[in-house]
């Protein structure tokens, strides 16, 4: 049996680093999809040519990538490691004077479209399993509700780069990712308590904890850039105010975490201020030219390793025709309840949204799951319950972005901007 001896993080590094740059070397010579859904494609062809080579007796290449991959904790790599980078590398560019424009679906989305979403998919899936003899205790279909309901900023941001949508629908879907994942992880994480200890919290405390946790999240963020912009702007060295960011980034993260405030969120505000306020008055031409370099560099690297692993992580699943039916039927849910969240909202505020006519396609079209979702299942309990959702959590995220991220470019082409409000 070939499988990976215990290996320094050095030598997983190397493996991982050297598979995404071969596949990402395949796609771009050979196939020409967007690197993100390209190299996840790719691995994800690897994984299902070493089950098939394990059904035929050759199972070395799929006892090696299992035993690979078990070394590799995939929730510690993305949401410890890589989601601090790629949500300020995201936020760097994302213009403060848009988000403001369009406020009232960002934060409508953001919020209470995510809360409703996970509700209504919770629902769902609490009465669709049991026909299969898949039937779930509801506190685990509310956490499969949370962990699926966000639109993941990095797949988001990635995919709709070249898909063309009007720059008011880009502006609000990209804000929607940047916030939600936030809302969506302390949603997740109160369900958590509640899933192991037992014991129903009151709405206080709830809210207490929604507010320290979101509200001082984003409060420690605009502290972290405010101070960000003072050290860069009191310098003019592009090596160290690179060197800054980078240190803000990981550090303001890490110490978030630590005060159990919302890191994602609190990157986001680091990434807002730096790439608006710091880019025009604390930044020189040069020192402006090789930081959206250095953070283009890391964002479009880290979201190239994080698509592998997803694509590889797929060996890891274990599927029966019945659970392949009832994740089918489960990515046509999460994408009714995103319908129905943006419906209500596009209808119900149709005059103060100020959206093209259609928006509402690539609103919901375009709201992809990814990484994120996946980091957030792996967390919980081993289990059949686990076993049961990471099965489903993988079919939305990989339908979300081979199907939808490689179709949305179309869907935006069919909204025409202009000045009309959006109608569903």
């Amino acid at each position: 049996m070939a499988t990976a001896n215990s290996l320094t993080i050095l030598e997983i590094s190397a493996i991982f680093l050297s598979i995404t740059a071969s596949l990402s070397y395949i796609n771009h010579r050979f196939i020409g999809l967007p690197t993100t859904i390209g190299v996840m494609a790719i691995s994800i062809l690897l994984s299902i040519g070493a089950i098939f080579l394990g059904f035929l007796g050759f199972d070395q290449l799929i006892d090696y990538e299992v035993s690979l991959l078990e070394q590799l904790d995939f929730t510690e790599v993305l949401l410890d490691g890589m989601l601090s980078m790629l949500l300020f590398a995201g936020a760097l560019h994302v213009n403060i004077g848009d988000l403001k424009r369009y406020k009232l679906p960002i934060g409508i989305l953001a919020g209470l479209g995510t809360i409703v979403s996970a509700l209504l998919i919770a629902i769902a899936i609490y009465f669709m399993l049991p026909l299969f003899g898949f039937g779930l205790p509801f506190i685990w279909c509310l956490l499969f509700g949370a962990l699926i309901s966000p639109t993941d900023p990095i797949a988001v941001m990635g995919i709709l780069a070249s898909a063309g949508a009007p720059k008011s629908v880009e502006t609000v879907i990209s804000g929607e990712s940047l916030f939600n994942d936030g809302i969506g992880v302390v949603i997740f994480v109160l369900l958590l308590g509640i899933l192991a200890s037992g014991d129903i919290p009151t709405v206080n405390y709830v809210a207490h904890t929604l507010a320290v946790e979101a509200g001082g999240g984003i409060l420690f963020g605009l502290v972290l850039g405010a101070i960000l912009y003072y050290l860069l702007k009191s310098i003019d060295s592009y090596q160290e105010e690179v060197l800054l960011t980078l240190a803000g980034v990981i550090g303001g993260y890490a110490l978030a975490s630590h005060w159990h405030l919302s890191g994602p969120l609190a990157m986001v505000m680091v990434g807002l201020m730096v790439g608006n306020r710091g880019r025009a008055l604390a930044m020189s031409d040069k020192t402006r030219h090789y930081i959206d370099l250095f953070w283009e560099l890391v964002d479009e690297i880290l979201n190239a390793i994080l698509f592998v692993l997803i694509g590889l992580e797929v060996v890891m699943i274990v599927y029966s025709s019945n659970l392949f039916i009832a994740s089918a039927l489960t990515i046509i849910i999460a994408l009714v309840a995103r319908f129905i969240v943006v419906g209500m909202t596009t209808k119900t505020f149709h005059r103060q949204l100020d959206l093209p006519t259609g928006a509402w396609k690539v609103l919901t079209w375009g709201g992809l799951r990814g990484g994120i979702s996946v980091a957030l299942v792996l967390q919980l309990p081993m289990g059949d319950e686990r076993d049961i959702l990471l099965a489903l959590t993988y079919a939305v995220v990989i339908f979300s972005i081979l199907v939808q991220g490689l179709s949305v470019g179309r869907v935006a082409k069919s909204i025409r901007p202009d000045d009309k409000k959006a109608s569903v």
